[in-house]
């Protein structure tokens, strides 16, 4: 299962026939997709009105996963690792960070702040063309 972020989505959304639009269509075609509900808010909230239902139904169709009990644990500790590392992070990015970890998923970004998170051991990435999942 790979968690898609939101700026996959939009560069998918934007442009049809990108790598990023191919791939996501291959991982939509084998229910490899999962869907962070904070994911689910920011790809709708920057919808056009005449794009939101169709966006609306299309992504209903995907599992979504919202933050646990234990998520909210994880972002704490997440939280207090960044910190003593001399980073910060946004909220929803760390929010959807360790929805994918809960599920010990992969996350597919094009977002460099992932990437650091990444590297600080909060989540796993998804790489396309590659057969790490």
């Amino acid at each position: 299962m790979i968690f898609v972020d939101t700026s996959v989505w939009v560069d998918a959304l934007r442009d049809g026939a990108s790598p990023a639009a191919v791939h996501l269509r291959e991982l939509l075609d084998v229910d490899d997709v999962a869907l962070a509900a904070p994911v689910r808010l920011e790809i709708l909230a920057d919808a056009t009105r005449r794009n939101r239902a169709r966006l609306r139904s299309t992504l209903a169709a995907l599992p979504l996963y919202r933050p646990t009990d234990a998520t909210w644990e994880r972002l704490e500790k997440c939280v207090d690792r960044a910190g003593d590392a001399g980073g910060r992070f946004g909220f929803a990015d760390l929010l959807v960070a360790a929805i994918a970890a809960d599920q010990d998923a992969a996350l597919w970004t094009n977002d460099v702040d992932f990437a650091r998170m990444a590297r600080l051991g909060f989540v796993r990435l998804h790489r396309p063309g590659s057969t790490a999942r």
